[in-house]
């Protein structure tokens, strides 16, 4: 085992594009031992989606070994964690693994809002932070002016920030030293029983449940009987290890170590991340605090296009959400639509990785819903209940009142693009609650604003109106009363749950006019007249007709009296209006699979 006090946990925490993952490989080229001439760029980023989109999605770890000037032998624990808003909850894991972090702010950008969020994520975890610099090789790098700007902003002495070009290597020799010097090692007692914490875990075929765990007391080694102190399991372990970044076996994990473990875990809901592992014959006194309860802020149903792959979209969920704890889903049924599932995500970003990687995956092509936020909902006998679907929603004379999550937005943008996103953020009922100027010509902006209008396209929007150059971050605000209603969407008079909808009041005739032309243009005509309309309880907000297919009556009639051909014509008229009252319209499932995507 090694020495406690030779171990360095940390952590690199930034916005996105500040070179966290380019940082990590220079580590690992220098610092692993591997042959690094035939590995890939950004090598802890593991997924596919990962290197098109060119995002951190998984927080990843790796070994590292450092050998100082005094011939003292450190290893090091590294972590390399997302910078987009919608996987907060993986940069929480990793710092709770880690005693330090490695603040990484462009030194031609400077700090961005995202900077700013991990910033105060570390802090709440007691970390030690280092300030470093990177791309400071570019012509556009003002170094003297971002570190004076990080001093002002988070406090940090200036002078103990660090230089570093991750893509050149400059400067990453004394940052590891700076490492060693100042991220102070974890704390352990020795002769305690074995104590560690579940980071993080993920399915694997051959192997089953893998688990990356930080051992915080005592160690783990292959034979030895654990015991899941959530889950009351007990599992004998088969194999342990470290990666780097690949999976190196291992004969024990000390106190100190960050690891993975195999146990013959086969069963998904036996192992729960935050969960603490101790020994079956000598167990710890108390579980660790774990982590958080996550709480989604965006709710999607999901539905196999083929209703035969339900079960597997069963697995496949289950599977996701050993890998991806912030993900939640329960049972839905659809008349429409069929058997599926009710899921929670942290933003649509998440909700797009989580569908693109169950196509990818595990081959399983969905039909998803229309993204809704959770809404309180009070009704007249004062009951509160949570409202995540249309359906869910009572009848507008039940209800008391609704209350909408509001969120606080922290902005940063160049001050020329200031007007533009005033008025984005106007248009999007925001509330200002700050507008202050830093340096570089940038100014900060804080609104308050519903979190409907945040998680949809409000980043793209912003994107747009500042040509790239704005960054965002938010977090939940409470709740506040609103005017939130639920939009009906009837065909031939009948309701169609799948397409109904809740959305503010001021948006809902324009978004039910958009959903009637749609289904217009994608429902085929039939025998008779079939009125679209969007309805707020009884009534009409918006309409379309799809006209009749008519049949021409009167071809056989050659010349005579007129008289005969507005008998047959009306007689028509008479059978299509019957015809109307009795018939239904089967709208074929794939019309659903299209006006949902078009609505998205």
């Amino acid at each position: 085992m090694i020495n406690p006090k030779n171990i360095r946990n940390f952590s690199i925490i930034a916005h996105i594009d500040h070179g966290k993952s380019t940082l990590a490989d220079r580590f690992i080229e220098l610092y692993s031992g591997i042959n690094f001439r035939n590995a890939k760029a950004q090598m802890l980023d593991s997924m596919d989606i990962e290197r098109e989109r060119g995002i951190t999605i998984k927080a990843q770890t790796v070994r590292l070994h450092y050998t100082d000037k005094n011939n003292e032998t450190y290893a090091l624990n590294l972590i390399d964690t997302p910078g987009h808003v919608d996987f907060s909850y993986e940069v929480s894991r990793s710092l709770a693994a880690c005693e330090g972090s490695l603040l990484l702010v462009d030194a031609a950008q400077g700090i961005q809002a995202q900077t700013l969020s991990t910033t105060y994520q570390a802090i709440n975890h007691n970390h030690l932070l280092i300030p470093v610099l990177n791309k400071i090789d570019l012509a556009a790098a003002d170094v003297d002016a971002v570190s004076s700007e990080i001093e002002r902003t988070i406090g940090l002495d200036k002078e103990d920030v660090l230089g570093i070009s991750a893509k050149t290597g400059l400067g990453v020799e004394e940052l590891m030293a700076a490492i060693i010097e100042r991220i102070p090692p974890p704390t352990t007692k020795e002769g305690e029983p074995l104590c560690a914490l579940i980071v993080d875990c993920w399915f694997d075929n051959f192997l089953g449940i893998i688990t990356l765990v930080r051992v915080m007391n005592g160690h783990i080694s292959k034979g030895m009987r654990i015991r899941m102190m959530h889950t009351n399991q007990q599992y004998d372990v088969d194999q342990v290890g470290t990666f780097t970044p690949k999976p190196e076996k291992q004969k024990v994990l000390g106190p100190g170590e960050i690891g993975y473990m195999i146990a013959n875990i086969k069963t998904v809901k036996d192992c729960q991340v935050g969960d603490t592992i101790t020994e079956s014959r000598r167990p710890c006194a108390e579980p660790l605090e774990g982590f958080q309860k996550v709480r989604s802020m965006v709710y999607c149903s999901f539905f196999p296009e083929e209703t035969g792959a339900y079960p597997n979209l069963k697995i496949a969920l289950e599977k996701l959400q050993l890998n991806d704890a912030s993900l939640t889903f329960e049972n839905e049924h659809s008349p429409g639509l069929g058997m599926g599932f009710r899921c929670g995500f942290l933003g649509l970003l998440h909700l797009e990785i989580v569908q693109e990687r169950l196509l990818r995956e595990y081959g399983i092509p969905l039909i998803s819903t229309a993204p809704n936020v959770i809404y309180k909902m009070t009704t007249q006998d004062g009951e509160t209940h949570m409202v995540s679907t249309p359906t869910d929603l009572e009848d507008p004379s039940r209800i008391k009142s609704i209350e909408e999550p509001w969120a606080e937005v922290t902005i940063l943008c160049p001050t020329e693009y200031v007007g533009p996103i005033l008025t984005l953020c106007t248009e999007r009922r925001g509330e200002q609650v700050d507008y202050t100027y830093t340096e570089n010509e940038r100014a900060m902006l804080i609104y308050k604003m519903p979190l409907n209008e945040i998680v949809f396209d409000f980043y793209d929007t912003l994107m747009s109106r500042s040509r790239g150059y704005a960054s965002m971050d938010y977090t939940q605000d409470g709740y506040r009363p609103s005017s939130i209603v639920r939009v009906d969407i009837l065909i031939n008079a009948e309701q169609v749950e799948s397409l109904c909808f809740m959305c503010h009041r001021s948006h809902s005739e324009s978004r039910g006019r958009l959903i009637c032309e749609r289904l217009k243009d994608l429902i085929p005509r039939q025998m008779f007249k079939v009125p679209l309309q969007a309805a707020i309880g009884g009534r009409i907000i918006a309409r379309e007709t799809i006209p009749a297919v008519r049949k021409d009556v009167t071809a056989k009639c050659y010349g005579g009296d007129a008289s005969r051909k507005r008998k047959l014509l009306e007689k028509q008229k008479e059978g299509k209006k019957r015809m109307q009252s009795i018939g239904r319209v089967q709208v074929p499932r794939d019309i659903f699979i299209k006006a949902l995507r078009s609505q998205d």
